[in-house]
């Protein structure tokens, strides 16, 4: 192996070495940046610069928009959020706070004459009441270890709220004599999840009367040892009440330890007030069933199913059942994507979605009875969210060269047009990058997308050079997304030609184009990566010789690959947390089913031939022939993909 060019960033340390920031009420207030640029190029101070809008919410009589902003200061090395309203049509913008607390899940009361928000002012998260125009402000809670978000019925009386709670036993319950330990006991799989270590608590649903303010509520999962809303990604969209405010349908998935680390079926369960009984609506159906929501007359209810037990990547499935008989639903049998946000129309026959075809986020109108699906806006973005105002429906919206904004979009024709105008005053001072569909022929004759960004000024008669971005996942859509990490738009500014491509195991290309990459990792989703390498640099613009790879997670995985198989393609290498050793990954990683079902079984089953096949194409099979310069990046929390494999990856590399 020839001697590399090396480095290894963890972040870690670099945190660890920084002057400790002053207290959140001792620092300045973090707010908007109204800067003067001195180029029109985007610089990585700028996209930091940018406010990030989200969290949008629609009053109920569709007339004001309520969001909030994320700022970020990168001297203090933290964000502050403020709450801001509006009109339905972008009209009367007001700025309802302007504290160092970051203020969020920001929710209107259903009278539409107040809004309810979180806040650590306190001392501790909790909820706080203001008048629609900001005025009033109170906390309306005291709940003990604060509470992490909250939803109205919606009659307006009562409040369901989540909070953490302690299920099992610390050490220091097991060991009074040791309160001062750091140890931990484990005796199960599964003990740490993402980024943190299992200890004991579990994130719980309550309910509580709301009378103006709301003390303790009742647990609807008491002395249950999970998680609801799911970690590490669920939300309160894993929750809704009915219509008439009676019962609560939420999602769980009601195992431990080795069971739960190797399964996918969660379910829907129905938690009745009047009875505190709870029912599972979804026994035997194997994989995830999450995300309900009731119709507007509360007679049937809706959630997303996936079909195949341990797979994460599956169809999210439509699925209704009639609350009196029970049958059941599936909606979306001749669709093969993945919808998520649903809202209801007034006429309860009708909702609109978000999902992504073809690697575009767009907004969708189905009838559920007759099951047909029309797209409502069409484009290169992604659409994050959808609601309805009157006659208007307001939705969020990025793309490659835009961070998110609000817009009013026209059901009838798609037309948007923006509303919120956050970052116009970064964004009219710079020249963007021009973002570009190819469409790339692959080694079995199929059509890959290829996002292809070009850099500001562009002059197609100069020699530019090039970096392949490799996406993560194996699954995900790789969309228009607009991101604060791999900003592609940021790379392009630097004057590279990116591509994107939307490889093997890319979701929103249909279902059996996601699934091609399970078990064959290193297959064709590899040859997809070397099919686009090979077809941008035959453009006359783009210098052969200076051709770069960079990934994440498993983009990073396929530098790993690439590093011993691209047979001097590249002339450098970004990994960030990428798998090296997949034998390693099964044996450490938190998540089971992930690796089980991406791999076909454990490294010991020698007489699996799918198995086998899989952990041949391990990364790490191939650095003897490494010989170009690479630069790892690693998390010590990242617990997906634990540090050490960024570790032995420059370990390797080094000697």
């Amino acid at each position: 192996m020839k001697k590399s060019i090396l480095f290894l960033l963890v972040p870690f340390l670099l945190i660890a070495c920084q002057v400790e920031v002053q207290k959140e009420d001792e620092a300045p207030l973090i707010g908007k940046h109204m800067l003067t640029l001195s180029s029109d190029i985007m610089k990585p101070e700028v996209l930091w610069s940018f406010g990030r809008l989200g969290d949008v919410q629609v009053s109920p009589d569709g007339g004001n928009i309520l969001y909030g902003v994320s700022y970020y200061s990168i001297e203090q090395n933290r964000s502050n959020r403020e709450l801001f309203v509006m009109k339905s049509d972008g009209s009367e913008k007001k700025q309802l706070t302007e504290t160092p607390q970051n203020e969020f899940n920001a929710i209107w009361h259903p009278d539409g004459e107040r809004i309810v928000y979180l806040s650590s002012a306190s001392g501790e998260v909790q909820a706080w009441l203001m008048n629609a125009d900001g005025s009033d402000k109170k906390q309306i809670s005291e709940i003990e270890g604060g509470i992490s978000g909250l939803v109205f019925s919606p009659d307006g009386s009562k409040v369901l709220y989540t909070k953490e709670i302690q299920v099992a036993k610390t050490t220091q319950d097991h060991h009074p004599d040791l309160q001062l330990t750091d140890g931990r006991i484990i005796n199960d799989l599964m003990y740490r999840h993402w980024n943190t270590w299992e200890d004991g608590a579990y994130s719980h649903l309550f309910v509580a009367d709301f009378d103006g303010s709301f003390a303790e509520g009742t647990d609807l999962m008491p002395d249950e040892p999970y998680d609801s809303p799911m970690k590490p990604f669920g939300g309160l969209e894993e929750v809704a009440w009915s219509p008439d405010s009676k019962t609560i349908a939420y999602t769980c998935k009601k195992m431990t330890g080795r069971d739960y680390t190797f399964s996918t079926d969660s379910d829907i369960y129905l938690y009745y007030l009047d009875s505190n009984e709870t029912t599972n609506l979804t026994e035997g159906m194997p994989g995830y069933d999450r995300v309900p929501f009731f119709s507007p007359d509360g007679s049937k209810i809706y959630w997303h199913s996936m079909e195949r037990a341990g797979y994460e990547a599956d169809k999210e499935r439509l699925f209704e059942m009639d609350l009196a008989t029970a049958e059941l639903n599936y909606l979306t049998p001749d669709f093969d994507y993945s919808p998520f946000g649903e809202t209801w129309m007034d006429d309860g026959e009708n909702l609109y979605f978000v999902c992504a075809v073809n690697s575009e986020h767009n907004i969708y109108k189905m009838n559920v009875q007759t099951m047909e699906i029309t797209p409502v806006t069409q484009g290169m973005h992604d659409y994050h969210s959808v609601a309805i105002a009157g006659n208007r429906l307001i939705a969020t919206r990025v793309d490659m060269t835009k961070p998110q904004e609000i817009y009013s979009v026209d059901p009838a024709t798609g037309e948007a047009t923006e509303i919120s105008f956050e970052n116009k005053h970064l964004l009219d001072q710079l020249t963007m990058p021009e973002v570009k569909k190819r469409w790339v022929t692959t080694v079995d004759k199929q059509q890959m997308l290829v996002w292809t960004i070009y850099p500001p000024h562009f002059d197609e008669s100069k020699q530019y050079p090039a970096v392949m971005f490799a996406t993560g996942g194996p699954q995900g859509v790789l969309g228009q997304f607009w991101s604060y990490r791999w900003n592609r738009s940021l790379m392009a500014s630097f004057d590279y030609v990116v591509i994107a491509p939307a490889r093997r195991g890319v979701s929103s290309h249909g279902q059996l184009w996601t699934d091609q990459v399970s078990k064959d990792n290193s297959g064709l989703a590899m040859q997809d990566l070397l099919a686009a390498a090979d077809d941008i640099v035959a453009e006359p613009y783009v210098d052969a010789d200076r051709l770069g790879a960079v990934g994440a997670s498993f983009g990073g995985f396929s530098v790993n690959w690439l590093a011993g198989n691209h047979e001097g393609r590249f002339k450098a290498f970004i990994s960030h947390c990428g798998i090296f050793n997949e034998e390693l990954m099964y044996y450490t990683t938190e998540e089971m089913f992930f690796v089980h079902w991406e791999k076909g079984g454990a490294p010991w089953e020698k007489d699996n031939p799918v198995a086998m096949n899989s952990y041949a194409g391990s990364a790490h099979h191939f650095v003897e022939n490494w010989d170009t310069p690479i630069m790892f990046m690693q998390g010590e929390h990242d617990y997906r993909i634990p540090y050490t494999q960024g570790m032995a990856g420059f370990n390797a590399a080094q000697m």
